[in-house]
């Protein structure tokens, strides 16, 4: 593994950490760990197990994530090495679990500049409507809407400096957001949950968010911006037209 993906896992141990209004530590199994947040209870990124590494008998995951993540509907597992995540598959799939695969991909921040216009932190309590709009569009449920839209605030515990940048169509209505999470400490950045509105797709918003978060990444002195993307779907194509390497991948498993 190379030294800027085990940053990358590492920043996604402790972002995961900080968020959680629960930590659950198993002694017994040090390469695993159980995040919590019964006022998000729907929400897998803050309701989910959370395996490092190697040293864990694949076969006692589903009970670690039955046992410390309580009475659920749906349970989730993130594996952040690859090659763990490849070998705990036939065992999670035979419990009953899908996997998805992320891939890690980063691109340096040196010589990015603001575009005109940018996209500039927003607070959240302006950027709710279009959230809450856009979440109603992919899901069905009320309360399951309410609490993927107003899990966002959790993630300003996350990293070192948090912002939720918003990109605005001609009319100044919100047309497109993303979070960016600097962590100076680590010379890292991410972009994450980049989203355009339906209605408001292809203007070129997306460009916006991607350029003004390289710029702020860079304006923080940190050299590099990562992100994740899903290997099924076009966004990865798309960063890859625009700068980003994939530097390796990271599997996620639910129950069906």
């Amino acid at each position: 593994m190379s030294d800027l993906l085990e940053r990358v896992a590492a920043f996604h141990v402790a972002f995961a950490r900080r968020q959680a209004t629960e930590v659950v530590e198993l002694p017994e199994f040090p390469a695993v760990f159980a995040v919590r947040n019964p006022e998000f209870a729907l929400s897998h990124e803050h309701n989910h197990l959370i395996v490092t590494g190697p040293g864990t008998d694949p076969a006692a995951l589903p009970g670690l994530a039955t046992r410390w993540l309580g009475q659920r509907g749906q349970y989730a597992i993130t594996v952040l090495d690859e090659e763990w995540g490849e070998r705990v598959t036939p065992v999670l799939t035979a419990a009953g679990y899908d996997r998805s695969t992320a891939a890690v991909m980063a691109r340096p921040t040196a010589g990015c500049a603001l575009p005109e216009p940018a996209a500039l932190p927003t607070e959240f309590a302006e950027l709710r409507a279009a959230v809450l709009a856009q979440q109603a569009e992919w899901y069905e449920g009320e309360e399951l809407i309410r609490q993927l839209t107003d899990r966002r605030p959790a993630r300003l515990r996350g990293a070192e400096q948090v912002r939720f940048l918003a990109a605005r169509a001609a009319d100044g209505a919100i047309a497109a957001w993303v979070d960016l999470y600097l962590e100076p400490a680590a010379g890292l950045a991410q972009l994450e949950d980049l989203v355009t509105a339906v209605r408001r797709r292809g203007a070129g918003h997306g460009d916006t968010l991607l350029a003004s978060g390289l710029a702020l990444a860079a304006a923080a002195g940190i050299p590099q911006l990562f992100l994740l993307a899903d290997t099924a779907d076009w966004p990865r194509g798309w960063y890859a037209r625009r700068g980003f390497a994939e530097l390796g991948r990271q599997h996620s498993f639910h129950t069906r």
